[in-house]
């Protein structure tokens, strides 16, 4: 039996001279030698060897280094991002006007004239916007709401509220008082229980759209909103309630922490859930379109007499291609690209319907029978994942009517993301291949991006999908420019953006939001961030991807979800975690003052572009109004001024030459 000692030096026992690559035989002549071969040989010392570990040693040792080596790729990169960070110019950071703070976690958050309504579990709460006092709660779910709208209604405010269970919920809010008008979409057997995916009420709240989901199908539902028949019923019945006169109450101007749900409810509030409100009127169903398949017809003929006045041109659905020629395509299709079809193909989801209500314009005109208020919805926009068109259906039907569309507008690729300005003047359609459409609704006229001559003046921001922010600006007849905001991130991949939000009391302000939980402030004429906002230190936004923020129409303010770090650990403790949500007010900022007073955007341009001078407060439209109508005049009358002494001037060289007495 050999000694330990004895096996270790056979075991090590190789030849001093080494060489690390491999065997070559030379060639003859020694002038034809490579130089670079000598450094392929080594020379090993015997004492200076290592025994190869065992397993699972071996695995250990590489996890061990591949550690090591992963840390210190992280440490030099948090140390080249915080060198980084030392060589820009930091923002000045702002922090919170008021902080209100919550027993239970908010999931959604909606601003709506002087209240905030804010969604959590079992239901949701009222809450005044600058003391944070709680008005009314609604709390009769076993689940969580997850999202929440609030449309202002002129005194009155529409609520509509989406659980976890996909039921929506109709509120109408009157004078401080909650009345649930209608559940839309709640079914007593579970196996017809739909879905609602996606929602939208038009502005001023005449009608509401719904996406519904169930059963392996989807569809869109419409509704008429009756709300002339809810002030007068809920007017008669408050007679009797002894309520408080509504005053505004002051704005607060302290940073110290509010416990809204200790504040003491106004003993006013009530809930008036057995109240009988009228429903919803239903109008149409739209369902995704068919996909093409061949014709039925057999002449051109019985193509033509299908489409009456033109409706459903441009859809595809009325063509004279027979299946056989379908057939053929397809197989000519799959022989080309065989190699890139063969193997598992995942399931196609649902496809998803992004809709907008668009205002009585150049482009859609209000039917001289119907009788509707002013500023009311005609048409309802809808384009379909996938599609290539944007269908137009109006709103002013029934039940009987045949669900067609007014008019399809077809891009040249499919549409997947589309946006209509706040003052639903502007719609713009962005296709898969990288192509913006601009509609100017008002003034009926179409601008196609990057190529096309422009007539409109506006501003477009464009996040695309690889996190970079460009601007789109178009100016009178000049051709569009676009711009980089912010470019892509390289290096540092926390500073992706991952949401932006106009400022509406502000306009050309951005917020932008971005992985690593901060909150920036951008100036988009100028390119160039003003500030910065940040919640205190104990508190972090927990999905930063997809922060829960809302920004006031009206009010210079946006408001904010923090999450405490100890949420995430101290779950056997959850009735103790305070969660909250903070009031960023712009005009109590020094840096921001004197902005939300002098606007960035050019004076013409807030009196002239009808999507800027709507957003604006009443009184500065008012203002800007009569100013325009000022300087109108006053050219008017210095015209006639000089009209009228260029006649005198006339009649004096006449008299002079004897033509007049």
């Amino acid at each position: 039996m050999s000694s330990l000692r004895g096996s270790r030096t056979q075991k090590v026992k190789r030849p001093i001279y080494t060489r690390k690559g491999p065997l070559e035989v030379p060639s003859p002549s020694e002038k034809d030698w490579s130089k670079a071969d000598e450094e392929d040989y080594g020379f090993n010392d015997l004492d200076q060897e290592q025994d190869c570990l065992p397993q699972p040693y071996r695995m250990i040792n590489k996890l061990v280094n591949l550690l090591v080596d992963r840390s210190w790729e992280i440490i030099e990169e948090r140390e080249a991002s915080r060198e980084d960070k030392l060589s820009q110019i930091q923002p000045t950071i702002y922090s919170p006007l008021v902080e209100i703070k919550l027993s239970t976690m908010p999931n959604c958050i909606a601003i709506s004239q002087d209240y905030m309504f804010i969604g959590g579990a079992r239901g949701f709460s009222i809450y005044h916007l600058y003391n944070a006092k709680r008005i009314c709660a609604w709390e009769k779910l076993k689940v969580d709401v997850t999202s929440i709208w609030a449309t202002d209604l002129g005194s009155e405010i529409l609520i509509a509220t989406v659980d976890e269970m996909g039921i929506i919920r109709l509120f109408y809010f009157h004078k401080e008082v909650l009345f649930l008008i209608k559940t839309i979409n709640e079914a007593d057997d579970a196996s017809k229980q739909t879905t609602c995916v996606k929602m939208e009420v038009s502005h001023g709240g005449d009608f509401a759209a719904f996406l519904l989901q169930g059963s392996g199908d989807v569809w869109l539902d419409v509704y008429k909103l009756p709300k002339e028949s809810w002030l007068k019923e809920v007017e008669h019945p408050l007679n009797t309630v002894n309520l408080k006169k509504k005053t505004k109450p002051p704005q607060l101007n302290s940073t110290d922490h509010i416990a809204a749900d200790h504040l003491e409810m106004d003993v006013n509030a009530v809930f008036k859930g057995d109240a009988k409100l009228s429903h919803p009127v239903y109008i149409m169903k739209i369902k995704p379109p068919k996909p093409v398949t061949g014709t039925t017809f057999k002449s051109p003929l019985e193509v033509f007499a299908k489409i009456e006045d033109c409706c459903g041109l441009g859809s595809g659905q009325n063509h004279f291609i027979k299946d056989s020629q379908w057939e053929q395509q397809a197989a000519i299709f799959h022989a080309s690209y065989k190699k890139y079809l063969d193997g598992e193909w995942e399931e196609e989801p649902l496809s998803v319907a992004t809709f907008h209500f668009l205002l009585p314009s150049c482009v859609f005109a209000m039917p001289a029978e119907v009788k509707s208020s002013s500023g009311a919805a005609c048409i309802l926009g809808v384009h379909w994942t996938g599609s290539h068109n944007f269908f137009l259906y109006s709103l002013h039907r029934t039940l009987k009517d045949k669900v067609d569309p007014e008019g399809v507008w077809p891009c040249a690729a499919p549409i997947v993301a589309s946006a209509l300005s706040s003052s639903c003047s502007y719609l713009v359609l962005a296709c898969e291949d990288g192509v913006l459409t601009l509609w100017d609704l008002a003034e009926g006229e179409r601008n196609v991006y990057p190529e096309g001559q422009v007539k409109s003046k506006m501003k477009c921001v464009v996040l695309c999908t690889d996190a970079s922010l460009h601007l789109v600006t178009a100016n009178g007849t000049k051709g569009p420019t676009i711009s980089v905001l912010v470019e892509r991130p390289v290096k540092h991949l926390n500073e992706t953006i991952c949401a932006v939000a106009p400022v509406p009391a502000l306009p050309g302000m951005l917020l932008i939001f971005s992985w690593n939980g901060s909150v920036r402030l951008m100036d988009v004429a100028k390119s160039e961030i003003l500030c910065a906002f940040a919640p205190p230190r104990s508190y972090h936004l927990a999905v930063p991807w997809k922060p829960v923020f809302v920004v006031s129409l009206h009010h210079p303010c946006f408001l904010l979800r923090g999450d405490h770090p100890d949420e995430i650990e101290c779950t056997s403790n959850a009735k103790k975690i305070r969660n909250s949500i903070f009031y960023f007010n712009f005009e109590a900022y020094p840096l921001l003052e004197e902005i939300s007073g002098n606007c960035t955007i050019p004076q013409s341009d807030l009196t002239d572009n009808k999507a800027f001078s709507e957003t604006l407060p009443l009184e500065k439209r008012c203002e800007h109004f009569l100013q325009k109508r000022f300087e109108k005049v006053k050219k008017n009358t210095m015209r006639d001024q000089e009209h009228w002494a260029r006649l005198q001037k006339y009649s004096l060289i006449l008299q002079r030459e004897g033509f007049m007495k």
